[in-house]
């Protein structure tokens, strides 16, 4: 049986991880809870800057 990886999100930079830490921040601060997705293709974006996201990825508009 092949299980899939729980999808989290980090609650300091509200990037989206499988992993057990965040690969951005390297925070283990995680949640389940989220709210809203954004993909950031370019971190020089008004939407990216809006945001302050500094690094392309899939990022959540809320962390619960």
């Amino acid at each position: 049986m092949i299980m899939a990886k729980r999808l989290q999100v980090c609650r300091n930079c509200r990037r989206f991880t499988t992993d057990k830490s965040c690969p951005v921040c390297k925070s283990t601060n995680l949640s389940t809870s989220w709210k809203g997705l954004v993909v950031i293709m370019d971190a020089n974006s008004e939407v990216a800057k809006t945001l302050n996201i500094t690094e392309a990825g899939r990022y959540a508009l809320y962390v619960g």
